[in-house]
């Protein structure tokens, strides 16, 4: 039984595999909290999908939403987090993770734009800091996504849409024997709803060799990815109630950016009931270029604030894990242990300061090298048919140096240095019935810092002395929950989770300085329904509610609330299945929430509905309607309380040291798109 719970969980986790399926969520007897699982591939393939981080929002309880243009990372919710574009959650597809450390835009920077939604062959998740395998950015919790290695056949699919929307993809697999060749192209334009055209320009291509069968084999995938566009960044409301400034309308029509990804990654697993065996490794070449401008004239007021942030890197890494039954005091256990290696070389992470994409002044240019080192052991116990737990440490290694080149402050923001933390983990099961179980899990985790924080002595904007920052910074969770799954066609989750952290320092990109955090506490209720009463219909129901507050005194004039924290998500959806036809209706909400730490300022609530449909004409054809948007709703994706001044205001005379408002960007219109789909 245990080796079937660990070959379970090593499914959910997507071991690279020849059949073409996806893995089934986590139930009675496998799972070792409710808060983990794998998302029916109905479920996220039935969605519609206006960008590509929107699956995602197929996990429990996550919201995604964009701020800028989609050539940028998605702005991720989770768990009383605002995760800014990863930070706290972490993602991995085909073996490789997705969030980058040290970016030139924010920590943990989680670009999905790459990712093909069609090829996706599971999605599996957790949350909370209880899982050994879990390291940096996984506090909240973790997204790990595979591709198929064969297609039931090949294809090319056309979609047209709203505001000069088209997308091609062809995808197609050639298995001959054991060994399978895989590939797809992606192209893609958009011009958007917005009064500058974000004239987005997409390419995307990803070829895969598997060969093996069920309990022996690998794969070797290469993806290449690149995209350009213009951006709409947030502006002020003050602007649009005044209606000097539509909705859609844009204070800066040079922000955007560019952006590649290349990599090369191979998955090799060895499965039999002496145990189970992965490895993998990866090597990922990555640039970006973002012209950012959120305060306009505040800065500068003959130049203006636009700024661009640079980053180039190369990263390496290698994981390999084993897992076997043995016995512990006479009880049958399995003992699992593994070791990671990630390697970010860093040729240029830089801020500069811009006018029109043109730089003027460098604030920060760094060389920056770090490793992370990790080794981690597990062991799960069955105590008996209805108890069964586990004990797990983790440790974690970081190696940095940052080399300065900016002449003024570089030297002395440059520097090297260590740290390290060991992460224990634990978690107790007990299965009240076949259909029912209880689980109880605690563990401490952590994040990284950027590690120029790590190395600063001087604030590259002022000149003033600037504080370090600890290279890693740990949190503690606990969570109970309850599962209740009498069947294939009813499941059922609730989970009461905590999480405490010792710091929320952030390091501020787009002004190369690290801003101190106080340590904080998040209290949280989730809760799921999966139902699927007949073929036909399939009912989806989360619910989440979450309190995020710093911890200690307030500072003078400040609160405890911590800014933009999610405090209320829910998300339904429907699909209906009848012969070639098939729709599905998606309701997200997502509540009001604290723009400032003293709760003074509230964000608005957000309703968003998506209508999506398929209707197979023949074997060959497949028609499609997508509706984002349906009820038209005003919304705004993402909103921020800051001082900012436009042009004009600095003219006038009203700007002073800045005027305080809300910045906000808005949900896209009701917006229409078509496909057909041709099957070979």
């Amino acid at each position: 039984m245990l080796l079937g719970i660990s070959w379970a969980q090593a499914q959910t986790g997507h071991l690279p595999e020849i059949e073409v399926r996806g893995p089934r969520d986590a139930s009675i007897g496998t799972a070792n909290s409710a808060s983990e699982g794998a998302v029916e591939r109905e479920s996220y393939q039935s969605r519609p999908k206006l960008r590509p981080g929107d699956i995602v929002e197929a996990v429990p309880g996550v919201v995604a939403t964009q701020h800028s243009g989609d050539g940028k990372a998605n702005q991720y919710f989770l768990r009383g987090f605002n995760l800014d574009h990863g930070t706290d959650f972490a993602m991995w597809v085909g073996g490789m993770p997705v969030n980058m450390p040290t970016h030139g835009h924010g920590q943990g920077w989680a670009d999905l734009n790459f990712l093909i939604p069609e090829l996706v062959s599971g999605v599996s998740y957790r949350k909370g800091p209880y899982f050994v395998q879990n390291g940096d950015f996984s506090l909240a919790g973790s997204a790990s996504m595979d591709y198929f290695s064969a297609l039931d056949a090949p294809f090319a699919e056309l979609t047209l849409g709203a505001d000069n929307y088209r997308r091609l993809l062809a995808a197609g697999s050639r298995t001959v024997d054991d060994q399978t060749w895989m590939a797809a192209l992606e192209l893609q334009g958009s011009d958007g709803p917005w009064q500058v055209p974000e004239n987005l320009r997409k390419a995307n291509a990803v070829l895969r060799y598997s060969q093996g069968s069920q309990s022996r084999g690998f794969n070797v995938t290469g993806m290449a990815y690149k995209s350009d566009w213009t951006a709409t960044d947030q502006v002020p409301q003050r602007l649009i109630d005044a209606g000097q400034l539509d909705r859609y309308g844009s204070l800066n029509a040079s922000d955007g950016g560019n952006t590649r990804r290349l990599s090369l990654s191979g998955q090799w697993f060895d499965k039999s009931p002496q145990g189970q065996t992965q490895a993998s490794a990866y090597a990922i070449d990555y640039r970006m270029d973002l012209f950012s401008d959120f305060t306009y004239f505040l800065n500068n007021p003959q130049l203006g604030d636009q700024f661009e942030q640079a980053d180039r890197r190369r990263v390496f890494g290698a994981q390999a894990s084993h897992s076997r039954p043995n016995t512990i005091g006479g009880q049958s256990g399995i003992l699992s242990f593994g070791a990671q290696w990630r390697g970010d070389r860093i040729g240029n992470v830089s801020l500069y300061n811009t006018q029109l994409r043109q730089r003027h002044d460098t604030v920060r240019d760094d060389k920056v090298s770090q490793d992370l080192f990790s080794v981690y052991g597990e062991q799960l116990v069955q105590f008996s048919d209805r108890w069964r737990g586990y004990l797990g440490l983790r440790g974690d290694l970081l190696r940095y140096d940052v080399l300065g080149r900016e002449p003024v402050y570089g030297p002395g923001n440059s520097g090297n240095g260590s740290d390290s933390i060991l992460t224990p983990k634990a978690g107790l099961v007990f299965t009240v019935t076949p259909e029912q179980e209880l689980y109880l899990n605690a563990g401490t985790g952590y994040h990284s810092n950027d590690v120029r924080g790590a190395t600063i002595t001087v604030d590259p904007q002022s000149g003033l002395p600037a504080e370090r920052v600890p290279a890693l910074v740990k949190g503690r969770g606990a969570e109970a929950g309850w599962r209740y799954s009498p069947g294939e066609q009813l499941s059922l989750t609730t989970a009461l989770w905590m999480l405490d952290l010792d710091s929320e320092l952030v390091y501020l990109g787009d002004a190369g300085t690290t801003e101190a955090g106080r340590p904080s506490a998040r209290r949280g209720i989730e809760a799921t329904l999966r139902w699927a009463p007949s073929s036909q219909w399939r009912f989806e129901l989360d619910g989440a509610l979450s309190r995020a507050r710093f911890r200690g005194q307030a500072p003078e004039g400040g609160g405890n609330h911590i800014d933009n924290a999610i405090e209320t998500a829910v998300s339904a959806g429907v699909i209906w299945t009848r012969g070639p036809l098939m729709a599905t209706l998606r309701l997200r909400y997502m509540g009001p929430r604290a723009l400032d730490t003293t709760n003074t300022v509230r964000s608005s609530a957000t309703t968003l509905l998506n209508f999506g449909s398929r209707y197979a004409v023949n074997k060959h054809l497949t028609l499609g309607l997508d509706v984002f948007n349906l009820a038209g709703s005003q919304g705004n994706d993402i909103e921020y309380y800051y001082a900012s001044c436009t042009a004009g205001e600095v003219a006038s005379g009203a700007c002073g040291s800045g005027i305080d408002d809300r910045h906000i960007h808005p949900m896209e219109p009701r917006t229409v798109r078509v496909n057909a789909r041709w099957t070979f």
